[in-house]
């Protein structure tokens, strides 16, 4: 485990900019102290990685985290992605370095501005963009969604939260008994019915998301009480490993 202090100086990443991460749910920290600081696994490190890559490619902050965040994502298949982008847009900077020496050599009558042209590379970086946030169950949910109305996304979010109300009344439970593992199933049958197929590897990555701090854990505790969030997540990960 490392503190925040101790990836700021490994990654040169701000410990201002890492606190901004975890506040808007990007790079949330493995675990926090007694004292509340900031601790880093592993795999925080390597989410780390994928969202400076994605900050080099010019990805805006909030595509980061839905590709990243995305039931589908594929670790490898992204990075062999990321190094095609990188290799173009290195060869975009090459042509420019050397069309600047042009104009140093042959004065400003060079008129070449093919070397400015990055068609190609913006084309990649968007369907490589659709690859990784067009997922099925993205789409599933757009196809679904297009048909409610304000008020029937009101009242999903009204039922959607009642679940975790339930959750938090069953906290001091056994969190593998059948009154909880019922629950999760229900919680698992209403994403399936108003939002998308929630299949047990789409559940246990929204597990990991509610009890994994932020907005969602903080709406889900409001919800339900101080811990029901961490209690929804166990009782999701023991369903899912049945």
């Amino acid at each position: 485990m490392m503190t925040v202090n101790e990836v700021s100086k490994l990654t040169g990443v701000s410990v201002r900019t890492l606190q901004y991460y975890d506040k808007i749910g990007l790079l949330m920290p493995a675990t926090y102290t007694e004292s509340g600081y900031r601790m880093y696994d592993e795999i925080c490190l390597e989410r780390l990685q994928h969202i400076l890559l994605f900050k080099e490619l010019q990805f805006p902050l909030k595509e980061i985290k839905e590709i990243l965040d995305s039931s589908d994502f594929n670790r490898n298949r992204a990075l062999e992605q990321q190094i095609e982008l990188l290799t173009m847009k290195k060869e975009h900077l090459e042509n420019l370095i050397f069309f600047a020496r042009g104009i140093l050599g042959l004065g400003v009558r060079y008129m070449d501005f093919s070397v400015f042209d990055t068609k190609k590379m913006n084309e990649y970086a968007k369907q490589a963009k659709e690859t990784w946030g067009k997922t099925e169950a993205y789409k599933e949910f757009e196809e679904k969604h297009k048909n409610y109305s304000e008020k029937d996304d009101q009242r999903l979010q009204v039922e959607f939260m009642n679940l975790f109300v339930e959750f938090g009344r069953m906290k001091d439970m056994d969190a593998g008994c059948y009154e909880v593992q019922t629950l999760v199933k229900r919680l698992q049958d209403f994403i399936t019915e108003h939002f998308y197929t929630c299949t047990d590897k789409i559940l246990v990555h929204l597990g990991k998301m509610y009890s994994g701090g932020g907005s969602m854990t903080e709406n889900i505790d409001a919800a339900g009480g101080e811990g029901t969030a961490e209690f929804a997540a166990k009782a999701i990960e023991i369903y899912c490993n049945k």
